[in-house]
């Protein structure tokens, strides 16, 4: 199993949603966060000031998912989530070594 992590445009999550479901994907974490990389914020003007504005809000959306499933769960986000624009996002891969549901104790592929 795998966890992929994305982190992405606020504005594109329910297309990247939608074509995920549209996989099988039953289930993600979603999560307002904010962050900067290369896009290093941007001059916002407020009541006529200008300020900078270097830490940005994103989405971070987490997916435990099989390893066979992964490459499909990646291909998905980065063709919804791409707008060619530097911000566009990063998509982490890690390994899970197990999985439990809580409310009835199943474990491995019976838990996603």
């Amino acid at each position: 199993m795998r966890k992929v992590e994305a982190i992405i445009r606020p504005h594109k999550l329910n297309e990247i949603k939608d074509g995920l479901s549209r996989l099988g994907i039953r289930g993600m974490t979603v999560s307002e966060v904010f962050g900067y990389g290369l896009q290093k914020g941007h001059i916002g003007i407020y009541r006529g000031k200008q300020y900078n504005i270097n830490i940005l809000p994103k989405v971070k959306i987490e997916i435990v998912a099989l390893a066979a499933d992964v490459d499909d769960i990646i291909d998905i986000i980065i063709k919804k989530g791409q707008t060619g624009e530097i911000g566009d996002g990063k998509i982490f891969v890690l390994p899970v070594e197990q999985v439990y549901r809580i409310r009835t104790g199943e474990s491995g592929k019976a838990a996603l």
